[in-house]
């Protein structure tokens, strides 16, 4: 029997025109008797030909039917060959019944997913219809794939299939209503011969009821639970085909008549705004137990709503603003904006909070850092000005990035639609009305917003600039004086940032109309206005910079980038006074209180470092030189603590960086033959302009600490292992200028910059400077104490001898018994003092490759009795104030010296050493009372008669050297720089080096006692390790509120950080908070690698105590319901979460704070498997109280490791440090893929692993999808069949779904099975 006579047979029978029963018999059982199994694909085929379009009568329709439903044909194989026969031709001049009865027939059996994923010829049927509609084509990703694109997954196209079958009633609704806007429809093509005649059948009532039949079928497939579902892989994996059908759905939803018709059967409200991923929890649980996960998506909602009232949710940013406020000590390379703005993002992911509560935590957090410094011990590091930059400056360009790159991705995302109409569509992004909601709630705590006293008329001013605004006399404000202001005018913190934000662009002046913002309207008008007062508006009209103007400008900080612009160009372009007077300006008010236009003057002046050659240049030096007044008012001007600080908050260390190297090339290559006149009248020679470049630039790394300590690489404010020398400066700027502009975030970003502004993109390196590079060489060798000898009658000896003879001059003796050891011999025993200067008119290089042996002469004339330390003191005094730039080499000669241990030591007796005794008795009760909140012991300082304090010989003489300053404003750019490097060398000194150190510079300035007891005290955590866990304990205890039986008492940000440090306070020096001495300590602990595994081990701790509610053992209670709620001893399980959250938030911050991503890739790789497979020595609670306990420790570790990862890497992909995450974390699965094998035997307890594995795959899904895109396909699988063993279908089914189109068709075919 042939093929053709087995169907012409069959449709013999069809024609006959029996009823639906007998004709079905007689069919199957013809097709039996033939071979032929069933469902038959050919015969779908075969029916559907027959009635298209010949036999287009009702009982054929009928017999389709019954062939559908009792499987006799593939029901979804017909629908597809009826969607591309019926649907074209629906038309009321074609065959409309066709239409109603193809869309009956889709609304009975569109549904019935299950059926048909579960039956055998299901993959080759998918493959039937993918050939039929040739979906490759429609929906071909040319980015994906070459043509032609592999054999697509069944499940894949099970989703296409069905997107294209709503997609196409869509779009055949659209066009019935003549509402289709493009003509070229990818899904069908209508019959050429309708075009002219639709419009006069309109009326045809069938042709309006099928349109109406469509709409709500295509509603309930969009609100269907299992089709939604699917389509969600739509929308997540195809966007671009989604974007046209939302696109699709709005204009019906808009402009449909038909669907207006329908009134209460289908709303316009159903089809926008669409996101169908909205439209599903996390887990959808068939049974009513409370998996983890539920209760960690529950637990981060719940949060939600109190977030801007629980600043322990915020913590990390307030740990990252007072470390990046201890600039004394180091500065950063990276930017505090690009630091900030990640972990914002983070910690808003991981708190699933609204954007509004993110911006309030980042406000309350840099308000808190102010009132910290409200009335702050004095020392010599001021913080105010630098604390009020990161509030004012650093925070609203975190906000504005955040802003920015939200409305970057709307831009990407109208650039990649197919329809240009969505360009149109376009609106500002939804976090700058977060901004507006979170500045409007700020305003309700009034005493976080109280101004500290030197900014209060600020403050004022801009509260009088809003109600003259409002007053409608604005243009009055900057002719006003302090007793001009409308005595209404009580302003605070808020009206700072507000106007901050405001000239940023990132709200407007309608914020000056908010309920409260103004006291009140006020029509009181200065009298008598004199419009010759000097302002910045003034200049903008043409003035020019003659000396008085310049004085207010100076103490004025401006306040739009245009009047910046305007200095920059008399700075480029003026006269070279008025280059001086506007270098002055620049470095004035505006740099250091200008918060609104601060990250342009910072810009400028590095510009300025880097004058062009003139055009007609023909000199033979470097045109570097003829502009050192100019170039020296610059680096005077940048040179105080809080301006070097905010150059590092601006993440402009780098450029700056590169910027003095060749004004130190240059000037320390040049005899100083030639001098200038500096605007104060000082002689300026280019000695003078050398040191203040040098030093400036040493300033900005850690050029004094030797290599062992150069191992905490990436920490997350970078100090010693990332900043390991100006080579690390120089990277860091080539690839910061490579990269910018390359990102849309970067992109938006530039917008904000002067035109008048561009940095060289060429890399610059350390062989372009090859002076500064033998210095740097030559400093290594010093650090390491591998100093080559020096070579007697080379010209180096003649430098050492000058400097050997004007260190004598004021003692009775001559060089000689100095160089002795040095050189051996000498003829400068006779020289006079004019004759050592004479000899001194070199390069400054070569006065500091010569200091090393000058420097190892004195000490050693010194060590032997011919050399007095007064002496030895004085002539390092003489060396430093002839070239300060030589302080360098003293401090890294001393250092190292020190660090070798060959010197005999000082006695501090006060004879020939300044003597501590006088207040060191004072000084150990002080560091008592510091560290009295931690229970760290203090070694005793006790000293008697037969043992006087004892100093290193090195140390000794460097403290002598620090003494001899005077504490005034020409000094300051010096201590700055050897009086850190002092303290640092001290504190890796054996105790009590330090606190002999604080006593005798306490002696010296008394005001600053506070400030040295507190460095002396910090040194207690540098010789063991057992003081920095009981430090870090106390962190732990202070914050979470364990320290006391009470469940309730305080705990938080306020007793980690507490209120600074000092005497200030009531009753005298009171101890320090716990968070504040850590964040002092932890940069010099060598050895971070230990901290994990201890902060995991307190981690643990902190849950037990959680878990029995801050009681001891005995007297927790079993976990009880109540009608609140699980309780557990006498807190609720829900609070226990939200705590044991916050214990791992703090213990992730301390983690990445000390190490950085080194070690955070140590716990997930190494620590966490550790852990679990070692089974650590813990308390083991027994009963239903111990598996509570057991699980709260696996959510503990769930959170920690992905918070440790997101402060880490970031939930993004925008920074560099996130191309080294789907390594590590591809690592961290495989062991848990491997454990939920079963290949490796775990030894903890099983709930805490359980516990473990879901809350850490949980908190993936939901806060760092990203991760997930990341991984690797099989390993993702192998982790979500793991999941479905621990009966957590609903994560793993996300899990994949995830990881994009590669996992669609399993992702769907899961959908189906699950009846999710």
């Amino acid at each position: 029997m042939t093929t053709a006579v087995v169907w012409e047979r069959v449709i013999e029978i069809t024609k006959c025109g029996r009823s639906t029963e007998v004709w079905s018999i007689e069919v199957t059982s013809w097709l039996k008797t033939a071979g032929v199994l069933l469902p038959s694909v050919e015969l779908a085929h075969r029916l559907v030909s027959h009635i298209c379009w010949d036999n287009n009568v009702a009982v054929t329709w009928k017999y389709l039917e019954k062939a559908m439903e009792s499987r006799m044909v593939p029901p979804f194989l017909v629908l597809a060959l009826l969607s591309t026969k019926v649907v074209p031709n629906r038309h009321p001049l074609l065959h409309p019944p066709a239409y109603s009865l193809y869309l009956h027939l889709l609304n009975t059996h569109a549904f019935s997913l299950s059926s048909l994923i579960n039956s055998p010829n299901y993959p080759s049927l998918m493959n039937s219809i993918h050939q039929l509609l040739r979906l490759s084509q429609l929906y071909h990703d040319s980015s994906s794939y070459p043509p032609p694109p592999p054999p697509p997954h069944p499940g894949v196209v099970l989703v296409q299939f069905l997107f294209t079958l709503v997609w196409q009633l869509l779009q055949a609704s659209l066009q019935d209503e003549a509402l289709l806007q493009h003509k070229n429809s990818l899904l069908f093509l209508d019959h050429p011969d309708l075009t002219m005649e639709l419009d006069n059948h309109h009326h045809h009532p069938l042709h309006a009821k099928n349109t109406a039949t469509a709409i709500q079928f295509i509603a309930h497939f969009l609100h269907n639970k299992l089709t939604s579902r699917i389509l969600s892989l739509v929308q997540r994996n195809m966007s671009t085909h989604w974007g046209a059908f939302v696109d699709d759905l709005e204009q019906l939803a808009a402009n449909s008549l038909i669907l207006r018709s329908l009134k209460h059967d289908v709303s316009p409200e159903l089809f926008y705004p669409l996101n169908l991923k909205l439209n599903w929890p996390l887990s959808c649980e068939s049974n009513k137990k409370m998996k983890l996960s539920s209760v960690l998506c529950a637990s981060g909602s719940g949060s939600a709503d109190q977030s801007h009232n629980d600043s322990s949710l915020w913590l990390p940013i307030d740990l990252i603003l007072e470390d990046a406020m201890d600039g004394h000590h180091h500065v950063m390379a990276a930017s505090a904006v690009e630091l900030l703005t990640d972990l914002v993002k983070a910690l808003q992911a991981v708190n699933a909070t609204a954007w509004h509560n993110a911006f309030l935590g980042l406000w309350f957090a840099a308000l808190r850092l102010v009132q910290r410094e409200r009335d702050p011990s004095e020392g010599p590091v001021p913080r105010l000005d630098t604390c009020l930059c990161m509030l004012l400056c650093i925070t609203t360009l975190v906000v504005a990035n955040l802003i920015e790159e939200e409305e970057g991705e709307l831009i990407e995302e109208a650039e990649r639609s197919p329809r240009n109409q969505r360009k149109d569509k376009l609106a500002m992004g939804k976090r700058r009305g977060e901004l507006v909601a979170s500045l409007q709630l700020l305003g309700d705590y009034e005493d976080l917003l109280n101004p500290p006293q030197p900014v209060t008329w600020v403050a004022n001013q801009a509260a009088a600039k809003a109600t003259m605004f409002v007053s409608g006399h604005s243009g009055y404000l900057e002719y006003m004086n302090v007793n001009d202001l409308p005595t209404n005018c009580s302003g605070n913190l808020r009206h700072l940032i507000v106007e901050a934000c405001i000239a940023r662009h990132l709200i407007d002046t309608s914020a000056y109309f908010w309920p409260g913002y103004v006291s009140a309207p006020s029509n009181q008008l200065p009298r008598g206005i004199p419009n010759h007062l000097p302002s910045w508006s003034s200049l903008m009209k043409g003035s020019l910079l003659n000396p008085p103007w310049v004085n207010v400008l100076v103490a004025t900080p401006a306040s739009s980038l245009a009047e910046i612009e305007k200095i920059f160009e008399f700075a480029i372009n003026g006269s070279d006074e008025e280059k001086i007077s506007a270098a002055t300006i620049l470095c004035g008010a505006s740099l250091v209180r200008g918060w609104n236009v601060q990250e342009h003057v910072v810009f400028f002046i590095i510009k300025l470092l880097s004058p062009a050659v003139p055009p007609k240049y023909a000199g033979t030096e470097n045109h570097l030189i003829s502009y050192a007044p100019f170039l020296n008012v610059l680096l005077i001007g940048i040179s105080s603590v809080d301006s070097v600080q905010i150059f590092s908050l601006h993440g402009a260390v780098p450029l700056l960086a590169a910027a003095l190297m060749p004004i130190c090339e240059a000037f320390g290559s040049c005899v100083p033959s030639v001098s200038w006149t500096a605007a104060t009248g000082e002689k300026l020679s280019c000695h003078v302009v050398f040191s203040n470049a040098f030093v400036l630039l040493l300033r900005l790394w850690q050029f004094n600490h030797p290599p062992v300590e150069h191992v905490m690489g990436g920490a997350a404010t970078p100090a010693l292992g990332s900043q390991l020398g100006p080579e690390y400066l120089l990277l860091v700027r080539n690839s910061t200028l490579a990269s910018f502009g390359k990102s849309p975030r970067d992109r938006i970003k530039s917008r904000r910059f002067s035109k008048m502004i561009s940095f060289s993109t060429e890399p610059v390196f350390m062989d372009s400077f090859p002076k500064l590079n033998t210095w740097y060489q030559q400093h290594q060798e010093c650090l390491a104490s591998t100093r080559c000898a020096l070579v007697p009658g080379g010209p180096i000896l003649r430098i050492v001898d000058a400097l050997l003879s004007m260190m004598c001059r004021k003692i009775n003796r001559s060089a000689q018994s100095l160089t002795s050891t040095t050189s051996g011999s000498s003829n400068s025993s006779g020289s006079s003092l004019d004759d050592a200067l004479m000899k001194l008119k070199v390069p400054a290089w070569d006065i500091l490759e010569a200091a090393p042996f000058v420097l190892d002469a004195a000490l050693t004339a010194c060590a032997h009795g011919r050399l007095s330390p007064r002496e030895l003191a004085t002539g390092l005094k003489d060396i430093a104030d002839f070239l300060p730039a030589s302080l360098a080499t003293i401090v890294s000669y001393l250092s190292a010296e020190v660090t070798r241990g060959v010197w005999k030591p000082a006695f501090m007796n006060g004879t020939d050493w300044p003597s501590p005794a006088a207040n060191l008795s004072i000084v150990e009760q002080q560091i008592k009372k510091i560290l009295a909140a931690t229970g760290v012991d203090v070694p005793s300082l006790a000293i008697d008669g037969n043992a006087p304090a004892t100093l290193p010989l090195p140390l000794a003489a460097f403290l002598s050297l620090t003494i001899t300053y005077k504490l005034d404003k020409s000094s300051e750019r010096f201590l700055v720089l050897i009086g850190p490097s002092m303290i640092n060398l001290s504190a890796g000194c054996p105790w009590p080096c330090m606190p002999i150190v604080g006593s005798l510079w306490a002696q010296k300035v008394k005001r600053w006692s506070d400030f040295f007891v507190f460095s002396a005290s910090r040194t207690v955590f540098h010789h063991s390790r057992d003081a920095v866990v009981q430090l870090l304990k106390s962190c732990f205890t202070s914050t979470l509120g364990l320290g006391s039986a009470c469940i309730y008492n305080n705990g938080g940000v306020g007793a980690l950080l507490g209120h600074g440090f000092g005497s200030h306070f009531l009753g005298g020096i009171s101890p320090v908070a716990p968070g504040i001495l850590y964040l002092r300590v932890y940069r010099s602990i060598r050895d971070a690698m230990f901290l994990t595994e201890e902060i995991v081990s307190l981690l643990m701790l902190s849950v037990r105590d959680i878990a029995s509610g801050g009681l001891p053992n005995g007297e927790a209670h079993k976990p009880k319901m109540t009608k609140y709620g699980m309780r557990y001893g006498q807190v609720s399980l829900a609070a226990s979460m939200t705590r044991v959250k916050h214990a791992a938030l703090l213990g992730a911050s301390f983690l990445w704070i000390s190490g950085g991503s080194s070690l955070i890739q140590s716990l997930i790789t190494e620590t966490l498997p550790s852990w679990f497979l070692s089974a650590p020595g813990l308390e083991q609670e027994v009963g239903e109280s111990g598996v509570v306990v057991a699980i709260l420790r696996g959510y503990a570790l769930a959170c920690f490791a992905v918070l440790s990862g997101t402060f880490a890497w970031g939930i993004d992909s925008l920074s560099a440090a996130s191309k080294r995450r789907p390594k590590i974390i591809g690592i961290h699965l495989e062991f848990l893929a491997n454990a939920l094998d079963g290949k490796i035997s775990l030894r903890c307890d099983c709930a805490t692993w359980r516990a473990y594995v879901s809350g850490f795959m949980s908190l993936m899904v939901s806060c760092t999808p990203l991760w997930i895109e990341e991984l690797d396909v099989d390993m993702l699988k192998r982790v979500s069949k793991g999941l479905r063993q621990m009966n957590e279908d609903g994560l793993a089914l996300q899990l994949l779904e995830i990881r994009g189109k590669s996992l669609m068709g399993e992702v769907a075919e899961m959908i189906i099975q699950n009846e999710l």
